[in-house]
């Protein structure tokens, strides 16, 4: 199943987030500048790596080679412009990076704030306030761990308490909060003129579901009007916050990204597209693995589940 081509071919869509220029022993599942590089050559070398846009069009066309592949990442970190694209641009594969324009040019996910304030807080963090207790970050493993159980407790509230709730984590952490995570306007067209393709990701990064449909309309809307104007030209390719399907994204917000003019969709239901998979519920994987061959074999075991979730 995984060499062929053609309409029985399968489509896999890789997402990151970050790659740092050294490795963070508290964001141990985001790839440091060398370990990406190993994984663009095992990409360059195993598969075929094509555009997202180019991919989605020739799997329903029935004209996708054999081992397909696209690289995407999702936010907007800096890092995707100084660290990641030196890289695609050395080894010649394209990309796609969906970015949410609210947070450019000094803007701040709620994630990074708590992973910061924890990063900077006491062995002993008092988070009663939020119904969280007092954590014990007496290690890499303890605060890598208060960081998972915080982010949990966050994730799906409402926006702005959510926003307001990261904020009482740093402040009870004493934390000064970094301003230079995420993208500036600037560095995106840096990404969109080296020829990276930029699509849009909600303006701010709120759980579509989690929203009334008039904020998740305009959130869509205004993403992709925003960063048009910003890289002066379309913008045809969107990526749902968060982006499991019925979970994070509903079928009202697919038909969202459709009438907003988008080309395609992607979610983070796991596994490989396929001639019938619908073009604006395109699942998406992140394998893990130390090494390139485990990495490797979990890209092969991701190619042979062809049955993802769907709003």
């Amino acid at each position: 199943m995984l060499s062929r081509s053609g309409r029985q071919a399968g489509l896999l869509v890789l997402i990151f987030h970050r790659v740092l220029p050294e490795p963070d022993p508290l964001l141990p599942a985001e790839p440091d500048a060398a370990r990406f590089s190993t994984l663009l050559d095992l990409l360059r070398f195993g598969f075929n790596v094509l555009p997202l846009r180019e991919a989605v069009e020739r799997l329903r066309a029935g004209t996708l080679p054999a081992r397909s592949i696209c690289i995407t990442f999702d936010d907007g970190y800096a890092n995707n412009c100084d660290v990641a694209m030196p890289l695609l641009v050395q080894k010649g594969l394209p990309a796609t990076v969906f970015v949410a324009p609210g947070f450019l040019g000094g803007g701040r996910m709620f994630n990074d704030s708590v992973i910061e304030a924890i990063r900077q807080a006491p062995v002993d963090l008092d988070l009663r306030e939020l119904g969280l207790g007092i954590l014990r970050l007496d290690s890499i493993a303890a605060r890598v761990a208060a960081i998972d159980r915080v982010l949990r407790a966050l994730k799906y509230l409402e926006p702005l308490d959510r926003l307001r709730r990261a904020e009482l984590v740093a402040e009870h952490a004493g934390a000064t909060l970094p301003n230079d995570l995420m993208m500036t306007p600037s560095q995106v067209r840096r990404l969109h003129d080296s020829g990276v393709e930029i699509g849009a990701h909600t303006v701010d990064h709120p759980i579509l579901a989690r929203v009334d449909d008039e904020i998740a309309r305009r959130q869509i809307v205004e993403s992709k009007r925003l960063l048009e104007q910003l890289v002066g030209g379309p913008v045809c390719s969107f990526a749902y916050p968060n982006g499991r399907p019925q979970q994070d994204y509903h079928r009202n917000h697919v038909a969202m990204a459709r009438d907003a003019g988008f080309a395609l969709a992607v979610s983070t239901a796991w596994g490989a597209a396929t001639a019938a998979t619908d073009p604006f519920q395109v699942p998406r994987v992140a394998p893990w693995g130390a090494s390139a061959v485990r990495y490797g074999g979990r890209l092969l075991a991701a190619y042979r589940d062809r049955r993802h979730a769907v709003a």
